[in-house]
Formats: C-alpha cells, sequence, structure tokens
C-alpha cells in the first residue's frame, strides 16, 4: 500500500540511522583541532629542549670567556653549533653579564636567552591565537633562557710577572713574535698587551686589562701574592771585606782573585764576594749551592752543568745599585734544581733586596737549559730566545720577573712535570670555567 505524504513525513522525523554520522561531521574539526593542537605542542616542547641545552651551553661558554665584548661573540658561537644562529630563520639569541646570580643575588652572572617563533598549523582551529606573529600570521615564541657564573679553580703559571715597580703592562709582547707558551699560563699583576700574537699561552689573567695575552684571556683576575720571597731566609751570611769586580778589558794574573774562580764544584762550597767566573767547564756530581753576593756569575763560553742525580741552584743576594746581580757570558747553563730540601724546585734565586735591573735573555748568551724555577722579582726582563730542559732534568720551568717583554722566538718549555721537579708552581684560583646556576 503506497504511503501518504504524511505519513513519510512522520517516518523520516522519527528516524534515527545517520545521527553518528551527523554527530561526527559535527565534531570532526574539534577534534581534528584538538589532535592537532596535541602534535603542536609536543613539537614545541621538543624545540623547546633542544633550545634549552642551547642556551645552557651558550652561557658557560660566555661565563668561561668573561671578556667584555667578546663573551657575546662567544655565546653565539656556541648556540649556532646547535642550530640556533643568530637572524637566521627569526632566531634571536641574547647574552648579557652583570646579572644578578639566582643562587647568591651577586650581579656577576651572565644571562643567555635563545628564541625563536614557530607558525601556528593546526591549533588555530581550536581558537588557539599564538603569543606572536611571523610576517602578520599568529606564531608561538619559543624560548629558553639559562644563567652561569665564572667558577674559580686552581691554576698554575709559568710566567708571573710580579710588577712590584707599578709597571702598567708587566707582560707585553711586540710586532707579532713567534712566541710560543704552548702548556703554559701567564700571570700579570698588572695589566698585559700582546700586540699581533697571543704567545700560544693556554691561559693569559692580568689583574688589569688583558689586552691578547693567551689563547684563553681573562681580565679584572685576583692579584698574586709572591709565592718565593719568604726563600730568602734560606740565603746564608755572607761577611765580605770587598766586592770583587772583574774587570772589563782583559787582564793580567792577580787582577781577579782565584776565590772567585770556579774551575770545578768543590769551589762552590764557600760564598762568593763580588764577581765570580768559570774558567773551566764544570759538571756538578754532588748537590751544591751557590752564592753571590753583590756580584754576577760569568759563564766565559764555558758550559755549567748536572750530571745525572746532582742538583744546583744560585743565589744572589744584595742591595747595592752599582753592582751587577745575574748571569752573563755566551756559556751554556744545563743544570737542575734539586727535587728536596729549602731550595726545593730552585734553579736560579735573586733575593728581593736586589734592586731593579734590566735583563735581556736572547736565548744564546748564555743558552739556558733549565729545569726548575728562575726567581728575579726585581728585573725588567726582555725575553727573546727559548728555554729548554735540563739534560739531566724533568720538563719544569717556571720565570717570576718584575715585568717581562717577550720579542722574537720567546719559548719555553712545557712545564708539566714540576710537582715531580720538587717545585710549587704559582698558583692562583683564578676564574677557569663557566658554571651553570639557572
Amino acid at each position: 500500500m503506497a504511503l501518504t505524504l504524511r505519513e513519510r513525513f512522520d517516518r523520516f522525523r522519527h528516524d534515527r540511522m545517520g545521527n553518528v554520522a551527523v554527530t561526527a561531521a559535527l565534531v570532526a574539526p574539534v577534534l581534528l583541532g584538538s589532535v592537532g593542537m596535541g602534535a603542536e605542542v609536543a613539537s614545541w616542547y621538543g624545540d623547546k629542549r633542544a633550545m634549552q641545552n642551547a642556551a645552557d651551553s651558550a652561557a658557560v661558554a660566555a661565563a668561561a670567556n668573561g671578556r667584555p665584548g667578546q663573551f657575546v661573540d662567544e655565546a653565539k658561537a656556541v648556540a649556532a653549533s646547535y642550530g640556533y644562529e643568530d637572524g637566521e630563520d627569526g632566531v634571536v639569541v641574547e647574552a648579557v653579564n652583570n646579572v644578578a646570580c639566582p643562587d647568591s643575588g651577586a650581579a656577576n652572572c651572565y644571562r643567555v636567552t635563545v628564541s625563536r617563533p614557530r607558525p601556528l598549523l593546526l591549533a588555530q582551529v581550536v581558537g588557539y591565537g599564538g603569543d606572536t606573529s611571523v610576517d602578520g600570521s599568529p606564531a608561538k615564541l619559543i624560548q629558553a633562557t639559562a644563567v652561569a657564573k665564572q667558577a674559580s679553580g686552581p691554576r698554575e703559571y709559568c710566567v708571573l710577572a710580579l710588577a712590584g715597580s707599578g709597571d702598567p703592562e708587566a707582560i707585553r709582547s711586540n710586532g707579532g713574535p713567534k712566541a710560543d707558551l704552548s702548556g703554559c699560563s701567564v700571570m700579570s699583576n698588572s695589566s698585559a698587551r700582546c700586540n699581533g700574537h697571543d704567545l700560544k699561552a693556554d691561559v693569559g689573567d692580568a689583574v688589569g686589562l688583558n689586552n691578547g695575552c693567551g689563547k684563553k684571556q681573562n681580565s679584572n683576575v685576583k692579584k698574586l701574592a709572591d709565592p718565593y720571597a719568604e726563600l730568602a731566609t734560606n740565603v746564608p751570611p755572607v761577611p765580605c771585606v770587598e766586592f770583587h769586580t772583574l774587570p772589563k778589558k782583559k787582564r793580567k794574573p792577580g787582577d781577579f782573585p782565584p776565590e772567585n774562580q770556579l774551575a770545578d764544584q768543590d769551589h762552590f762550597d764557600t760564598p762568593k764576594c763580588g764577581d765570580v767566573e768559570l774558567i773551566l767547564p764544570i759538571t756538578i756530581t754532588e748537590d751544591k749551592v751557590l752564592v753571590i753576593r753583590e756580584g754576577k756569575l760569568d759563564l766565559s763560553n764555558f758550559a755549567l752543568k748536572t750530571a745525572p742525580g746532582a742538583s744546583l741552584t744560585i743565589v744572589f743576594v744584595g742591595s747595592d745599585p752599582s753592582r751587577e746581580h745575574g748571569i752573563v757570558g755566551d756559556g751554556v747553563l744545563d743544570f737542575a734544581a734539586p727535587k728536596t730540601g729549602p731550595w726545593a724546585g730552585v734553579a736560579i734565586y735573586q733575593s728581593p733586596t736586589i734592586p731593579s735591573e734590566a735583563i735581556s735573555y736572547a736565548g744564546n748568551s748564555p743558552t739556558w737549559n733549565i729545569t726548575g724555577l728562575v726567581y728575579m722579582p726585581k728585573a725588567s726582563m726582555t725575553f727573546s730566545g727559548a728555554v729548554n730542559k735540563s739534560s739531566n732534568g724533568l720538563s719544569c720551568f717556571v720565570l717570576v720577573v718584575d715585568n717581562l717583554l717577550i720579542n722574537g722566538t720567546g719559548s719555553i718549555l712545557s712545564s708539566g712535570q714540576c710537582a715531580a721537579a720538587g717545585l710549587k708552581m704559582p698558583t692562583s684560583d683564578g676564574a677557569s670555567r663557566g658554571q651553570l646556576v639557572s
């Protein structure tokens, strides 16, 4: 029987088939937006984790660098190595110093912020409008921040310029010398300036401004006290009636007393008054200390050496500014300092009472093959040669002067064996690394 129009309408009105499809069609945009939002949020979290790693490393690098005008470049370079290059694809890397440290409140921390906007995709379906824009379209700003500070750690120096004379730049180099202080760190108790060459020193520290000295350069570090001045108490009394002076011209027999002429190691046992000279090559086979008051040691083209197992310390004491107190001649110094005893690790020691002197070392006048400390606290030294280890000693050399000018090929061997050689190197708690604090 055929249905009337009214009957057909009533049946259609009460028919529930297709409800699910209709409902699904209505909620599909919401479901799709929710799923899309979840996927986008997950990608944002992934970006933020990667960005946080970049910010952490960049902050540590900035703090470790610490140099005004350079720590920013350091931070940006590190962030770029993580794929966040400042100025590319909307990335912004900001590095600032002198911010408050979360752990102490002191304004000496470094903060790095890395950010990049991400254009919105399906998140817009659920009504999220983002918090920034990219080319006029809504976007989400992903950002990570890290804070780091300079951490202190012990640092040993093979060159220490005390700057007791007030020299404003106690370490200097001129003209881009071929200096090589690899394996060595240097410290100036005033400022330091190296023109055209960083000396290849591992680290250069300066109480004032460090301008170019060292592969890693630190300014405004804490002053380092003279660690060897107290060794002057080891110098025995040297009673002198007169101080002998080597004639500048060719002399006649008897012009210079035999007690000031060194022909063998037995002559080292008596302290000397005035100038002293080698008259023969000498190889020390026992532990010896040569003390010279108000005089210099002239090698006279001879070699002064120590045999295996033997040691030598040369001590200069005095206070007369008209006298020379050092080593001259074109000979060879090839000796090792003692490993134990009152002069442990000390090869050459000038008493702090000695007046200021200008000393030039060119590498072959004399040749220095020395294991141990060369301590000349009042010396203004021009250094243009090379120092090697003693033939029968360890690799350890430390130079302490008032101020130092490095020219030419100035080279110092690595000082990695000083502890075994009996020498405690000059050591400070200078800033050596960055430490993440937030």
